[in-house]
């Protein structure tokens, strides 16, 4: 969809590209038509409706997706740290407690500082998560199709216009 003052490849508000599915103005209804040219002409409408709709749904998942995936990155950094470090820098860290506490105390200390650290990044990969938005404006625009709709279904000798 292209909005009025914007480039047709530019998203308002933004400097990214993005496609456009160009609408058409609405034509007035000549009475004396056809049905067969009526129902051709509202099939058009509601495929570049559809088209629409589509298009704008994949731009907000396609956003919601990458949020996600930043917040899969924290997730990932949180396994790489509880597995390479357990072994090496870990271990290390518990030898050296050994040198003044007792063995057990030590590596148990090791234990816990890992398990919070793994908590942490854990804490921050969900908050990530949580940033994720539903298709706002998929959603709205879809309301806003169907109450239009329901008002043409309702009043079918008025003309509604968009």
């Amino acid at each position: 969809m292209t909005y009025p003052g914007n480039n047709p490849g530019q998203a308002r508000g933004t400097g990214y590209a993005r496609p456009s599915i160009p609408l058409t103005p609405e034509q007035d209804v000549d009475r004396s038509e056809s049905i067969g040219t009526l129902v051709k002409d509202a099939t058009a409408q509601v495929s570049t409706l559809v088209r629409a709709e589509i298009e704008l749904a994949k731009l907000e998942v396609v956003s919601s997706a990458k949020q996600g995936a930043v917040g899969a990155v924290f997730f990932v950094v949180a396994g790489v740290i509880g597995l390479f470090s357990l072994f090496f820098f870990w271990f290390m860290v518990g030898e050296i407690l050994d040198l003044w506490l007792p063995r057990s105390l030590s590596f148990a200390i090791v234990f816990i500082v890992m398990v919070i650290l793994a908590g942490l990044f854990v804490l921050i990969g969900l908050r990530k998560v949580k940033k994720i938005r539903k298709p706002e404006k998929t959603i709205q625009s879809l309301q806003d199709t169907a109450t239009t709709l329901k008002r043409a279904a309702s009043h079918p000798d008025v003309p509604t216009k968009a």
